[in-house]
């Protein structure tokens, strides 16, 4: 009960953080609808891939945001682990009685549930564009299929959070990290209609497999998707990504720093 009461508090700690701060809101929500809408009307005229007739770009372009903004919220959620540190919040909680896991998976749900309320958001503007989610279990499905992928999107902030000693050194390392993994996930263009070398580069990049998990509900049941093999392995990898990298988490934290003392 202590592990499982820890792990909420931290989480609504985070949440409750999020909720009070309105600028991270505006921040993490308006600038992927500003990206989709801008870049999405701009490309419309010009995205005429094969196999996809009746595709508009901003529809295409859709779940390629969705990901983005889970991307967004992850990083702005990652950024109060330096700040708790800066303010003595997080050697406070790793003197409590409680394991490693809990400080990583509290934080990370905390963010990820945080980016799943902004991704639901989102999914308001879905049917304008024709999408739409149904039946329910499609819904439900889609649902926990953001959530994952925002935990491998926080979790990996975290990662790279724990060892920043400043905010402006997280957002650059981010943006050289986290970035690059959305622009080589398909999210701008079709993963089938790039040179073979490219093609390799975006199937070993997890994100890749993310974006499958948010795209294909659109287009299929639930009962469909969960017989797919192709949506099966796409699933299996992300998985394994978030697990991965809650893990890493985990051995980091537990690292020493030099001259500072944890314990």
């Amino acid at each position: 009960m202590i592990t499982v009461r820890a792990t909420i508090a931290l989480a609504q700690r985070e949440f409750t953080r999020f909720v009070r701060q309105p600028q991270r809101v505006i921040g993490s929500i308006g600038q992927p609808i500003l990206f989709w809408l801008f870049l999405g009307t701009g490309f419309t005229g010009s995205f005429r891939p094969p196999g996809m007739e009746g595709i508009s770009y901003i529809e295409f372009f859709y779940p390629g945001v969705l990901l983005m903004l889970l991307l967004f919220s992850s990083i702005f959620s990652s950024i109060t682990v330096i700040e708790d540190r800066d303010q003595g919040f997080l050697q406070s909680v790793l003197v409590a009685p409680i394991s490693r896991l809990v400080i990583v998976f509290g934080k990370i749900l905390g963010g990820a549930l945080i980016a799943l309320t902004q991704a639901m958001l989102f999914l308001v503007l879905a049917p304008f564009l024709g999408l739409f989610l149904s039946p329910v279990g499609t819904a439900a499905l889609e649902l926990l299929l953001l959530l994952i992928t925002a935990l491998g999107f926080t979790a990996l902030g975290f990662l790279c959070a724990w060892s920043m000693k400043s905010t402006a050194g997280f957002h650059a390392i981010m943006m050289v990290l986290l970035m690059p993994l959305w622009l080589l996930s398909g999210a701008l263009f079709p993963i089938q209609h790039v040179p073979p070398w490219l093609r390799l580069v975006m199937e070993t990049n997890p994100v890749t497999h993310a974006l499958v998990l948010l795209r294909l509900p659109f287009y299929h049941t639930a009962e469909h998707l969960l017989n797919d093999r192709d949506f099966l392995a796409s699933l299996w990898i992300v998985v394994i990504w978030v697990i991965v990298s809650i893990w890493l988490s985990v051995l980091r934290i537990e690292k020493r720093e030099k001259g500072i003392l944890y314990k």
